[in-house]
Parts: structure tokens; sequence; C-alpha cells
């Protein structure tokens, strides 16, 4: 098992120059005076398809040589891996076969099928994703691509971190703490590789969804460690029943700690980002700012960067947390 390194975080920002967003780094101005702290946050709800996955889907379908680009790719996801390889397989003239619960969110389906990718639903709780995108590879002979445990999908996330670091850097901010939600680990194992590459003291924290704490359990008895159940939170972009040995490995070896919170502070962090922060922020992305606004680590007199991962949010999930 080859893990990806530094270098092959700074691969894929060359890889992706260009056609991913370059997402702001903000000040948290309220929520740094309320808790006597610096705290910076990293929207990738802003990012092209609304969420950090595009970052990784870019940087792994580029790699692909001419004959398996004619091959086409197959995904699985709960929606926002499904629209990043979906729009990259639009940009790079490529065909893609998105595999999506037929619960996920709405507006995730309909912007999946707008980037002009063909959907296939199935039941989470009784199917296995996994085996449909593989019998549909051998099937029609596409390229299958996982939606974390993968080399260039890994490097590819990193970006956002190694980003986040460098426009600190150039405000003259050395970060203490940095924090991103957790689902099956490619965004934080990505961004564990650019933030320990730049600052090794830097602590790196995970928020998981409290009932789906398979990374935090896993760190601890040092086994992978699999969720009971596949659903059963507002945080379905995060929902993953276990990591894989990749991003065990890479989390196991980088991160301080992993969180856990709520759905009803789940709902509180998405109103606060929209009121104060004036950012429409999906659930399971909201998990590492929820996690800060509940006191569930101490961040008094600390540097940190808050990593919001996503926004592609149905009307009626974000009516629920403005109301809460």
């Amino acid at each position: 098992m080859k893990l990806p390194n530094f270098d092959d975080v700074l691969s894929a920002a060359e890889q992706i120059e260009g056609y991913a967003v370059k997402t702001p780094f903000l000040k948290a101005q309220d929520l740094s005076e309320k808790l006597d702290a610096e705290i910076y946050i990293k929207p990738e709800c802003l990012q092209r398809v609304g969420a950090f996955k595009f970052r990784g889907a870019f940087n792994r379908l580029s790699r692909l040589n001419e004959e398996e680009r004619k091959r086409g790719v197959v995904a699985y996801s709960s929606g926002n891996h499904a629209q990043g390889v979906a729009a990259s397989a639009q940009i790079l003239d490529m065909n893609a076969v998105i595999v999506m619960p037929e619960d996920s969110p709405k507006m995730k389906l309909q912007n999946t099928k707008d980037y002009g990718a063909e959907v296939i639903t199935y039941n989470r709780n009784t199917e296995s994703r996994e085996e449909i995108a593989e019998k549909i590879s051998e099937e029609r002979g596409c390229i299958v691509v996982p939606s974390f445990e993968d080399h260039y999908i890994i490097s590819g996330q990193g970006t956002a971190g190694l980003e986040a670091v460098k426009q600190a850097e150039e405000l003259g901010v050395s970060l203490d703490l940095f924090m991103t939600p957790v689902g099956g680990g490619g965004l934080i194992s990505g961004c564990a590789l650019a933030v320990k590459g730049l600052s090794s003291e830097m602590e790196i924290y995970g928020v998981e969804p409290e009932g789906f704490d398979d990374v935090k359990r896993s760190l601890e008895s040092g086994k992978i460690e699999h969720n009971a159940r596949p659903s059963g939170s507002i945080c379905d972009a995060i929902l993953t029943v276990h990591p894989e040995p990749m991003t065990h490995k890479i989390m196991s070896d980088n991160l301080s700690g992993v969180l856990t919170v709520t759905d009803d502070e789940v709902l509180v962090a998405m109103k606060y980002a929209w009121e104060k922060l004036k950012l429409v922020v999906e659930p399971g992305a909201s998990v590492a700012l929820a996690a800060v606004l509940h006191g569930k680590i101490d961040v008094k007199g600390k540097k940190l960067c808050i990593v919001l991962s996503g926004g592609n949010v149905d009307e009626e999930t974000f009516v629920k947390a403005l109301n809460s």
C-alpha cells in the first residue's frame, strides 16, 4: 500500500490549478471574540460543485490516460463526490456513471444529472454501493473512482489544507489547530499530509456525527471499526460504514483526535454559519464548526482553521436549521 505524501499534494495543486476554485480564508470575527481565539474559516462550500470533492475528483480523472478516458468512470457517493466526478468528467469529455443512495438529497441527485452523468440509485440499508459499482465496471469497462480510498483523491483533497495554511501565512498567522469533518477520511487525510508538510507542530482534529464515530473508535482501538448502521443522521455527506486501510493509516499517524457532535448541534452550526458568516453550509460540512461552537474542544488563545466542506443542502433541511 503506497501512501500519498506531501509532494503528491503539491503535484495535485498544480494539476487542478485553473479548474478548482481557490476558496477564501476568512476570519470568524464574532466567534473569535466570543471564544477568545483567532478562528478562521476555509469555506469549501464555495468550491466548484459546492464542495471540496471537486479537488480530488478532478485530480483523479485528469490523470487517466486516453484509453482509460474512453472507457469512462463509475463512482459511488451520497452526493458531493458524485457531483465532483460528474463535473470533472464533463470538463474532460468523459462518460460517468454514479451510484447514489435513493435517499440522497434531491439537490445532489439533480445536480449530478445536470452535469451529464448517468445516475443509478440504490437502497443504502440493503444494497452495497461498492458491489453495484464493481458490476457496472465489469459490464461496461468503466474505471472505478472511489470516494476516498485512492492515492489521487486523497492528494487532491489535501490541496484545501495546503491553500489554507499558505493563506494563513500570507496574513502572518501561524495556526495551532486545523479541523475538518470526517467521513471516510479522504479530506482530513489529504489535509493532514499538507498541514504536517508545512507545519509539523500543528494539531489536526476531525469531527464526526454522534453514533457514526467509526474513525474515532478506529483510532482508539488501532484497528478499523465499523458503524452499526449506514444511515440515521442528517449528516448524509459524511456517513460511511468504516475507514479504509489507506485513510486509517494516514489518520492514525497524524490526527490529534476525533470529536463528535449531535444532529441538533449541527443544525445550530448551520444557522450560525448563515447568520454570522453569510454562508450556506450543509449538515455534514458543519460538524467542525459545531464542535467549536459547543465547546467540544478548548480553543482559548489558539489560532485555528475550520473547514466548512460543502454547501449542498436541501431547502427542507436548511429551513429546519434556520428554525432551530
